[in-house]
């Protein structure tokens, strides 16, 4: 498949990119031309992911053969850092500046999903949901986008929000908060940061096939339910998600911010 080139001339630092989401996207902007720091946990488990990925980088890279004004060099660098701990973002940024002088956009991936039933839900689960889905992504935001202002470059800030965040789900109620506190950061970041050039979007992504709801899909017969709700008859694919993050950090949407785009196959929309 031919791929353009529009993100030739970017420099993307993406969060928990070993598996899912964040890999399906590291690869789409890969195929795109970024260059791109993949960021991970830091685990072994995820250690050997990376790995895996950097050989499918390398084949893409190879085969597309794309040369930016950066030149030829280093296509991507990773990085293993928990996003809670307040220095991962300054890791982060530096990884990306020591590789490739610059970054340019960010992609907040990286988020856990604990299925539990409201009363279940403990103080100690509460509270790391919302460190990982939302006070890391603010803080690792803080310390990308003073980088960008100090480039004068602007950029853009893409989150992978959730449908929850906006619809209820049973047992979600300690998840479902936390994407809709991201969803309001975005919106309030564009306002605060446009006028740095800085753009924030989100997507919002219906029932998406990943390790993370593997167990939970095949539980009962749900994936069948869950498939029933989509117009277009199936449930995500990671790629699915990782397209439209492609533009919104591209120059495509150079005008647009503060925009949450619902990834679902139509199921929000489908009153029967």
């Amino acid at each position: 498949m031919l791929h353009s080139r529009i993100l030739a001339n970017k420099v993307v630092a993406i969060t928990g990119c070993s598996s899912g989401i964040g890999r399906a996207t590291a690869l789409e902007c890969a195929r795109h031309g970024a260059r791109i720091v993949l960021h991970h946990i830091g685990n072994s488990q995820s250690q050997g992911d990376i790995t895996s990925l950097k050989s499918e980088l390398d084949t893409i890279h190879q085969e597309t053969n794309i040369v930016s004004h950066y030149g030829k060099g280093e296509r991507y660098v990773a990085i293993g850092a928990d996003t809670t701990d307040p220095a991962a973002g300054q890791s982060i940024v530096q990884a990306a500046v020591g590789a490739f002088g610059t970054v340019d956009a960010l992609v907040h991936n990286a988020g856990i999903c604990q299925f539990a039933d409201f009363h279940a839900v403990t103080r100690e689960q509460l509270g790391r949901h919302m460190a990982v889905n939302f006070t890391g992504p603010f803080h690792l935001t803080q310390a990308v986008t003073e980088q960008i202002i100090t480039q004068k470059s602007g950029g853009s800030i893409v989150t992978i929000a959730s449908i929850t965040a906006t619809l209820g789900s049973s047992q979600l109620t300690h998840y479902s908060p936390t994407k809709a506190a991201l969803l309001g950061m975005t919106y309030s970041c564009a306002v605060a940061l446009g006028p740095h050039g800085i753009r924030f979007n989100a997507v919002s992504p219906g029932t998406t096939e990943t390790a993370m709801n593997k167990r939970d899909l095949e539980a009962g017969g749900k994936r069948a339910v869950m498939e029933s709700r989509v117009p277009l008859g199936r449930l995500g694919k990671p790629l699915d998600i990782a397209s439209p993050v492609v533009f919104f950090l591209s120059d495509l949407s150079r005008y647009v911010t503060g925009q949450n785009l619902i990834i679902d196959g139509g199921a929000s929309i489908n009153y029967q």
